[in-house]
């Protein structure tokens, strides 16, 4: 049947090669996904927050608060995604250990970036954003929340070289050898 679809030359397809395939398949999914909805949520959803005026209204803490966990989780869920098929791909592929190593280390700084926003620059960019004196007449962020979204846009890009480093590393483990 096989060599119906590739002209009769079977080592260019064999059994071997499938479960390679679909690992792939999956990290670049996650990966894509996860990319597309950093994308979004930079380059869309934060500067029409900013626009809008969102960002000096009362309840802008509670509100960022809300649409960051949600996302965040699903960072964590993608990041974990990333993580198990760039461990499954290393262990069914005829990828050099150099490379394996790269997105291992690629796929393990994900997490990490994607657990700090989860557990550490979230809630304290939250807590930073939320006014406990209700005396106040005017609102402004505080200094510290400045350095705060420097970190923020410093974790961002090297989060989208990241996945883009392994975007290109995942698709070329298993080009090479197929």
């Amino acid at each position: 049947m096989t060599q119906a679809f590739n002209g009769g030359d079977n080592s260019r397809f064999s059994e071997s090669s499938a479960p390679s395939k679909l690992w792939q398949n999956i990290a670049i999914g996650s990966l894509g996904f996860w990319l597309s909805g950093s994308l979004m949520l930079d380059f869309v959803v934060m500067p029409t927050m900013w626009a809008t005026g969102m960002m000096e209204s009362s309840g802008f803490a509670s509100a960022s608060y809300s649409i960051f966990w949600i996302f965040n989780r699903v960072e964590l869920v993608c990041a974990a995604a990333a993580l198990s098929t760039i461990w499954a791909l290393s262990q069914v592929n005829l990828a050099s250990v150099d490379k394996n190593r790269k997105m291992f280390a690629g796929a393990v700084m994900l997490m990490a970036i994607a657990l700090t926003y989860a557990f550490i620059l979230t809630p304290y960019m939250s807590g930073l954003g939320f006014d406990a004196d209700i005396f106040t007449t005017t609102q402004s962020l505080p200094a510290e929340m400045d350095r705060m979204h420097s970190i923020y846009w410093v974790l961002e890009a090297s989060k989208l070289a990241i996945v883009g480093m392994l975007l290109f590393l995942v698709d070329r483990s298993t080009s090479e050898h197929v």
